[in-house]
């Protein structure tokens, strides 16, 4: 595969899912003395990738669960934030200054913090009462994401009585890390077929739903956006009857990411509807690919994971045919703003 180091990222997503017991020991802990909301709070990608951990707690749970941007959610100032509050909080550098004054924030409100890190000894780590670390890079650090927080959000469940497949979900769940390059492999050749078929579009509209829409927001804004400078309007599929079919011509390059999970019948509409109207339609669906030893009642909750793993093969390979380097940035982090 190009541009592919196996071990490396066998090694990455392997220590996410082995940060388990770290994880049931704090939130044993912490469920122990109780709190009465959840607040994931990030900045930028590393917000959205909280998105499906918190739609999954959602479907299982009445405890109130919010996913807020950290700048937003300071200026807002929520009554929800507060000393009964167990906050999370992401950021693969540990650096991100609005995510490090959320912490803060959110401390000085009495409730309790998790980090989730790349790097021991960064500023929010040193910032919050808890933090899980896992080294990660950006073409890996979308599985461990999902990986570390589904963990965490399992347990949440356990511990509340209110997901009686916990073990099973686990058990497979730590076994996804080498099922994964299986997807990379099975994505290969589609992914070089898109990348020189699509290597000078300007513009893709992105389609998903339910646990799959926060990976398409983030392919969108975060990888062509950021990272390739290509112009991209994400949109959910609940959303794309409202608005963004008009803006559907037979060449409009409409990209479809379809998970697996309830929310499926919204794709397969959007679906139906582009097949008759685009002649430039891509389908990236997680049904296509095996994954040998999990269970079909399981498979939807994995489709972001799914999905992460497989568009990191369209943007290496788009990197290479652009001649467009994913690390090469204008103006984040390289200018004030």
């Amino acid at each position: 595969m190009l541009n592919f180091d196996r071990e490396r990222f066998l090694r990455i997503q392997q220590g996410a899912v082995a940060l388990k017991e770290q994880i049931d020991e704090v939130i044993d802990q912490l469920s122990t003395k109780g709190f009465e909301n959840l607040f994931f709070i990030g900045s930028g990608g590393a917000a959205i990738l909280m998105q499906p951990a918190a739609h999954f707690l959602r479907k299982h749970t009445d405890l109130p669960v919010f996913t807020e941007m950290a700048s937003e959610l300071m200026l807002l100032d929520l009554a929800q934030c507060n000393g009964k509050s167990l906050v999370v909080l992401p950021s693969l550098s540990g650096t991100t200054t609005e995510t490090i004054a959320a912490a803060e924030y959110c401390k000085a409100k009495g409730a309790v913090t998790i980090s989730l890190v790349g790097h021991a000894g960064t500023p929010l780590a040193e910032a919050t009462d808890y933090t899980f670390i896992n080294f990660a890079e950006d073409d890996t650090s979308c599985e461990s994401f999902y990986l570390q927080t589904y963990l965490l959000a399992a347990r949440i469940l356990y511990n509340r009585g209110q997901f009686s497949d916990y073990e099973r979900f686990v058990s497979e769940m730590t076994a996804l890390p080498p099922l994964l390059i299986g997807v990379k492999e099975a994505t290969e050749e589609k992914a070089r077929e898109f990348a020189a078929k699509y290597k000078d579009e300007a513009y893709h509209i992105l389609v998903g739903s339910g646990n799959s829409w926060p990976e398409t927001y983030y392919y969108g804004m975060c990888i062509l956006e950021e990272m390739q400078w290509i112009k991209t309007r994400p949109v959910h599929a609940s959303d794309f009857f409202h608005g963004t079919l008009e803006l559907v011509e037979s060449d409009t390059s409409l990209l479809l990411l379809k998970g697996e999970d309830s929310t499926r019948p919204l794709m397969e509409r959007v679906q139906k509807f582009a097949e008759g109207y685009t002649k430039e339609l891509t389908i990236f669906d997680t049904k296509d690919y095996e994954l040998p030893g999990i269970s079909d009642d399981l498979r939807g909750y994995f489709s972001p994971i799914v999905l992460a793993t497989l568009l990191e093969r369209v943007s290496s390979h788009l990197e290479r045919i652009r001649n467009h380097p994913l690390t090469t940035r204008r103006y984040y982090r390289r200018v004030k703003y």
